[in-house]
């Protein structure tokens, strides 16, 4: 490894590594390329060249468009490479802090200056790494395993520690310049937020009883995932994208601060209660409220909390510890009024009555969690299991074609894609323009046009960033689709803005409807 000293990496480098993972779609080959590449970066570019490969620079958006890019595609492309990764970080850097009244000249020079040193290779890398557009399949849990295979950590030692920090960069780094010791001191650590656990599906509350044994089977709120950190005083509330949202929750902190505990990491709900707080209102109004910047968003007192899980209590992390201890931390630290409702059962029969007043009373279903089970960080892990009355999946935007007749001017029928597991990519298995309302669809079209890739015909294809949870009736075999499977009388339920792509769900879980 060399040692941050000289002129760093070449650009060059990163692109061909990027390249080659593209252009492969073995998972152990894109491992092995990355690592390769990871055993040459300086340990002070580590997590530039991390953040690159993944398509998220560490300074996060950069705010870029076609309307700055655009004229580059006429430069004169160099003829050798000049270009390192160091060089494309401190103009990102610039790009950031180049804000305000006559900024768009300043970043024009900044991106002429950048794209004028690049080859016409670093040059398509660079215009798909700023806009967000860099889809090469080196996903976060592929770099993760090349990571591993670079330093020689055990993958499970980096995928904790990758979970704990939220920081796939940071993890990076320290695992190729301190090794095993400095990833096995990443802990929990209050007021910085740990990617959230998240569950499987199950077709019934008896199948999952089946799978899980004695398990505790909760309210499945329509709401908006919430981390709440506190530490004497102060309190931070995180997305399930680790997101700050502290500032739009007085509410919420308030509740956070009169819980008798000293330091504590709960993980729970926000809501819009409709008639009642035992009731949540529609997602997407608490979403809308959720959602907004510019003040609180609660400042008429409609948005409540409920909380399920606790991962940290005055000093002691509880994540390893099982279910039905954590439980009753939670019950000893948060009041009912502010607890998700649960029962503790092993009973198919009891286990159905609740999920069936939980249904009558307006929510979604039922989570069911064994009891004996940990707290799996950034993990899908089958001992949680949803079960809902309406087969849902959550699927990404790949594009939209526009409407005619009375939904002229509005994108409307959407492509569907599915996550391949192993390529990190989307496969495409459907489309719907069922379920738009006037005021979804123009919020749609503005969202997609923001993201539009490029077109052909009537169809605007975007960036796989927006995530929509699909209500469907099944699934079907179909060859029109890459994925050999296609979607049954599908409709759209709502924008899922609290999850991320990485979240979707996957081509597999679309093929298990199959058998359904």
């Amino acid at each position: 490894m060399r040692d941050g000293n000289g002129v760093g990496l070449p650009l060059a480098d990163v692109v061909a590594t990027s390249a080659a993972v593209a252009a492969t779609t073995a998972r152990s080959a894109k491992v092995q390329s990355l690592a390769e590449l990871l055993r040459r970066v300086p340990v002070d570019e580590v997590a530039v060249v991390v953040g690159f490969l993944v398509g998220a620079p560490r300074q996060g958006r950069i705010g870029v468009g076609w309307a700055l890019l655009g004229a580059t595609t006429d430069m004169v492309p160099a003829s050798e490479p000049t270009l390192a990764v160091r060089d494309v970080d401190a103009a990102v850097e610039e790009l950031q802090r180049t804000t305000g009244e006559g900024s768009t000249a300043a970043r024009r020079h900044i991106i002429d200056g950048l794209f004028g040193r690049a080859t016409a290779e670093e040059a398509d890398f660079l215009r798909r790494l700023l806009i967000g557009d860099l889809r090469q399949g080196a996903l976060e849990g592929v770099m993760t395993d090349a990571i591993a295979k670079a330093t020689g950590v055990p993958i499970g030692v980096v995928r904790r520690a990758a979970m704990l920090a939220g920081d796939l960069c940071r993890v990076a780094a320290d695992a190729l310049g301190e090794g095993p010791a400095a990833l096995a001191a990443i802990g929990l650590e209050v007021l910085r937020p740990v990617l959230p656990m998240l569950a499987a599906t199950s077709a019934s509350v008896p199948d999952a009883l089946e799978a899980n044994g004695p398990s505790s089977v909760e309210w499945k709120l329509d709401g908006a995932r919430i981390q709440a950190h506190r530490k004497a005083e102060e309190v931070r509330l995180f997305t399930r994208n680790l997101n700050d949202v502290t500032d739009r929750l007085a509410t919420v902190v308030d509740v956070v601060r009169l819980l008798p505990v000293d330091s504590v990491i709960l993980d729970g709900e926000v809501y819009g209660a409709a008639v009642s707080e035992d009731a949540a209102g529609p997602f997407q109004e608490t979403m809308s409220r959720f959602s907004r910047h510019e003040h609180d968003a609660d400042d008429d007192g409609r948005l409540h909390v409920r909380f399920f899980d606790v991962l940290h209590a005055d000093g002691d992390d509880l994540i390893d510890e099982p279910l039905a201890q954590r439980a009753q931390t939670l019950s000893r630290l948060v009041p009912d009024a502010h607890r998700i409702p649960a029962v503790l059962t092993g009973d198919a029969d009891e286990a159905q009555r609740f999920a069936d007043d939980a249904v009558a009373l307006g929510h979604e279903g039922v989570m069911v969690k064994a009891l004996g089970s940990t707290y799996e960080a950034g993990r899908r892990g089958s001992a949680w299991r949803k079960v809902k009355p309406v087969k849902t999946l959550d699927l990404v935007v790949l594009g939209a074609e526009w409407g005619h007749g009375r939904r002229r001017g509005w994108l409307s029928n959407l492509h569907l894609g599915a996550r391949d597991r192993e390529t990190g990519e989307f496969v495409m298995v459907g489309k719907t323009f069922k379920g738009l309302t006037d005021a979804l669809l123009t919020w749609q079209t503005d969202q997609l046009l923001a993201r539009e890739t490029h077109r052909k015909a009537i169809t605007v294809f975007v960036r796989p960033e927006l995530v929509v949870e699909i209500a469907l009736d099944g699934a079907q075999r179909s060859p029109r689709y890459p994925g050999g499977v296609a979607l049954r009388f599908a409709r759209v339920k709502r924008y899922r803005e609290d999850k991320s792509p990485r979240e979707a769900d996957t081509i597999d879980a679309v093929r298990a409807l199959l058998a359904q």
